[in-house]
């Protein structure tokens, strides 16, 4: 049976209105979820700083910046004299150290968004994971693959998987006290 010209045309503007539905309703559903979920690619911090190149390609021990994990139950923020001390020497002339070093001379600490957060009512603590030979990659992710640091969803089955995975107690007054 042979398609006559006018069924052929009908056709093309059918693909074609329904392409561009397609089109639309991604389009839509991709700033619908950017809405929702605003730091996708993680929430804009006050200085450029990617975790990409400094732990990634430099290779800088997360413990090196975040110096109180190993010791403390917060992992803690650098100063800006920590990043001073290398960035006094290496690429002091880029327009993004040139800030650095502007927060530095007035000594300013740098206003650090804080990408995750725990509610009041659960603790955490850094110490005591590293001491147990727990990678912060399981529950921070690939930071060494990320310029922004996306937020780690932490929910409590997370952490119970975890810690059966490691016999660990999964007592409530473990993570709730």
């Amino acid at each position: 049976m042979a398609v006559t010209p006018e069924a052929a045309a009908r056709r093309r503007r059918n693909i074609v209105v329904a392409s561009a539905i397609v089109i639309a309703v991604g389009a839509l559903a991709m700033i619908g979820y950017n809405l929702v979920f605003p730091y996708a690619v993680g929430p804009r911090q006050p200085l450029p700083f990617s975790h990409r190149i400094h732990a990634g390609v430099r290779q800088i021990s997360c413990l090196y910046c975040h110096d109180g994990a190993d010791r403390s139950p917060v992992a803690g923020m650098p100063a800006v004299a920590k990043c001073e001390l290398c960035h006094r020497v290496i690429i002091r002339d880029l327009p993004d150290v040139k800030q650095l070093r502007g927060y530095y001379d007035r000594r300013e600490p740098i206003a650090w968004v804080r990408v995750n957060l725990l509610p009041d009512y659960e603790h955490f603590n850094h110490e005591m994971h590293l001491a147990k030979g727990i990678d912060c990659g399981q529950c921070h992710g690939d930071v060494k693959a990320m310029d922004r640091i996306l937020p780690s969803y932490f929910h409590m089955g997370f952490c119970i998987d975890c810690h059966r995975q490691h016999e660990a107690s999964v007592d409530c007054v473990i993570c709730h006290y």
